[in-house]
């Protein structure tokens, strides 16, 4: 059931046809602009859609919201692994992927990829300014690798799929552990290594329900939130050691 509503959604640029593309070589959306977090929540899909004019290739890129992040070099001392020289980058997506119609490189040149940082290699971050260079690569290697070790900036470039020269279609897939935020998903159409076309558009991931409520609790009444915790802990050896005793 599932894959044919995805089907419809996809024929709804085709019911407006060549209208729907005329004066924009490129037209894009969403299956749904929210990704809701629920208990239980082991993940997401969104359909992304769309229509192109003319002829051209597709280059999607999905990322947000941005963040420090502090990456930490570990050291052995005395036999122990302890933290020790640690940078931080500034203004990171917590999450970023990529689809294409084809290997990238083949129809982007390196001033497209730069220019609109599509390619994690191309991402730009805020730079630590107490560092050379050197080290600054080293550090912002790692920070990707730990990245892509959480599944927050998958390997895998996505794929692209178009249906007779003027739709496609592409599959967003994010984790469990993929963070509350706004979010750009970036459309770009690319045709004799020029972008032809490019339209941006908001996606909300966002925990709603009983969760929601407890994480607004927490972090909007922090200390009342530590002194509730306590409560039911008390609350909870008390019943424990009550019940054990009664046996």
């Amino acid at each position: 059931m599932g894959r044919v509503l995805r089907y419809l959604v996809l024929a709804v640029p085709l019911a407006v046809g060549p209208a729907a593309v005329h004066g924009n070589a490129l037209v894009a959306d969403l299956s749904k602009h929210l990704v809701a977090i629920t208990t239980g929540f082991t993940g997401a899909d969104v359909l992304l859609y769309g229509a192109i004019d003319g002829e051209g290739d597709i280059a999607v890129v999905v990322r947000g919201p941005n963040q420090d992040v502090v990456v930490r070099r570990k050291e052995r001392i005395a036999g122990v692994w302890v933290n020790g020289r640690n940078l931080t980058f500034r203004r990171v997506p917590a999450f970023y992927a990529v689809a294409a119609t084809r290997k990238i490189t083949d129809f982007a040149p390196e001033s497209v990829l730069s220019r609109h940082q599509i390619g994690a290699e191309h991402l730009r971050f805020g730079q630590p300014r107490q560092a050379g260079d050197i080290e600054i690569k080293l550090f912002r290697e790692a920070l990707l690798r730990n990245k892509r070790t959480a599944g927050l900036y998958p390997d895998r470039v996505g794929r692209v799929s178009v249906l007779g020269n003027r739709l496609f279609r592409t599959l967003i897939t994010f984790p469990a552990n993929v963070p509350t935020g706004t979010y750009s998903v970036e459309v770009f159409l690319i045709r004799d290594g020029v972008v032809a076309g490019a339209q941006t558009t908001p996606l909300i991931v966002s925990k709603v329900g009983t969760e929601a409520e407890i994480f607004d609790f927490a972090h909007n009444q922090a200390p009342l939130y530590g002194i509730v915790a306590i409560v039911i802990a008390l609350v909870a050896g008390w019943l424990a050691g009550a019940i054990f005793r009664k046996v």
